[in-house]
């Protein structure tokens, strides 16, 4: 399986793996269908939402292992 990175749109990490979508309602992004999520990067978007992008990495990588 493919590791998310920072650098992937919300659309292609959950394509990667869809366990995130707890990570990712738990920090507050719960538009995983709009358009941003087809454009925007988990690094754009942890911005945008006032989240350390390497702690959201952390919790995605968590997921990840499990």
């Amino acid at each position: 399986m493919a590791k998310i990175t920072k650098d992937m749109t919300i659309g292609q990490a959950l394509m990667v793996n869809q366990k995130i979508i707890p990570v990712l309602f738990e920090i507050g992004m719960h538009c995983l269908g709009c358009p941003s999520a087809q454009m925007e990067t988990l690094e754009e978007a942890a911005m945008v939402h006032g989240i350390d992008v390497d702690e959201l990495m952390a919790k995605i990588a968590a997921v990840e292992e499990e």
